[in-house]
């Protein structure tokens, strides 16, 4: 992409969840890009109506990309993409589940153009996606499906905190299993060079969780730390890596070991961004590193029961949109 203003992808997510909602408020703001919208421009008004905001809707064509102009409070570009069926505020329906990724991979596929410098997702509902017959575990496998991407981590942020996780959405009987070493080996080296890469670290330093309670306490609370997670730490330190662990993860968010400490990796979903989020709820940032893309999301979900009502939060997503255009303007500086 250009110099000129950031271009950035929304994907509004589910269509009855507060994705459309906390985008139209979005929208009411002031915002240094120009921002395209992926979805059906008759849920964006149907929902503006139902919220009392006034928004003028463009549509935007990938033929003329150069009519996409400045962002302006009230404005917004949508890229048309139809539902299925009608939408009822609040009232998840199956058959617009195919809606919900056809706007992720439009979306998805025009930054890997190089038509958008990012993508942006609003929260979708794993579950509804599911019930429609499709195998769909997140947005970050989705993505990494999408783009060929072998390694991707998944990591949230506020600030002060960042929290990356080895293993994403699994059930947590299938969690030891998965963490074998050339997983967590790439999970680290993406962890790595991304934050280098993308957040201008030098010299990243990582501190590592256990699995097990107190680390598996020398393995008689498990042997995973000795048979996986201390090889691997090992294996990177010889490789100039800098790395801290593994530490019990009942310690790990304590403030003298997180001193100086860029991220801390956790094995799984639940064993760091209960923490994260206790701390900055609706403030934090989601996004997925070692995509060939820049990707940033919120840190909720739909929200069904505060659709329409004015009372959703656009915060998050405020927040991960000033994280993407951070991040835009550290690689535009490296060149």
């Amino acid at each position: 992409m250009s110099n000129d203003l950031p271009r950035l992808a929304i994907t509004p997510g589910e269509p009855a969840g507060i994705g459309p909602d906390i985008v139209l408020t979005l929208a009411q703001q002031t915002i240094p890009a120009k921002l395209v919208a992926f979805a059906d421009p008759e849920i964006l008004l149907q929902r503006a109506s139902q919220l009392g905001l006034t928004i003028e809707l463009h549509t935007y064509s990938s033929d003329k990309p150069n009519q996409l102009s400045p962002h302006q409070p009230g404005h917004l570009y949508v890229q048309p993409i139809a539902v299925s069926q009608p939408v009822i505020s609040g009232k998840l329906n199956p058959a617009n589940a195919s809606y919900v990724l056809e706007t992720l991979q439009q979306a998805c596929q025009s930054c890997v153009n190089n038509h958008f410098d990012a993508l942006i997702t609003a929260p979708i509902h794993k579950g509804v996606i599911n019930e429609a017959g499709i195998p769909f575990s997140g947005h970050t496998e989705f993505l990494a499906e999408k783009t060929s991407t072998k390694t991707v981590v998944m990591m949230l942020a506020i600030p002060g905190l960042r929290v990356a996780l080895v293993t994403t959405h699994l059930p947590l009987s299938q969690v030891s299993a998965a963490i074998t070493f050339s997983r967590l080996e790439s999970t680290i080296q993406t962890l790595d060079s991304e934050l280098k890469s993308k957040f201008g670290i030098d010299t990243p330093h990582i501190l590592v969780c256990g699995l097990n309670p107190h680390a598996g306490e020398g393995g008689h609370l498990g042997v995973e730390e000795i048979v996986t997670i201390i090889p691997v730490l090992n294996k990177l330190r010889g490789e100039g890596v800098q790395l801290v662990g593994p530490v019990p993860a009942d310690t790990a968010f304590t403030p003298s070991l997180l001193a100086g400490i860029d991220v801390v990796l956790t094995m799984y979903h639940d064993q760091g961004l209960p923490v994260l989020k206790q701390r900055d709820f609706g403030k934090a940032v989601n996004m997925t590193l070692g995509l060939p893309i820049i990707r940033t999301s919120v840190d909720h979900g739909t929200a069904l029961e505060l659709v329409g009502t004015g009372q959703a939060s656009s915060n998050s997503l405020y927040c991960a949109i000033q994280m993407t255009l951070e991040i835009i303007m550290q690689n535009r500086s490296k060149r």
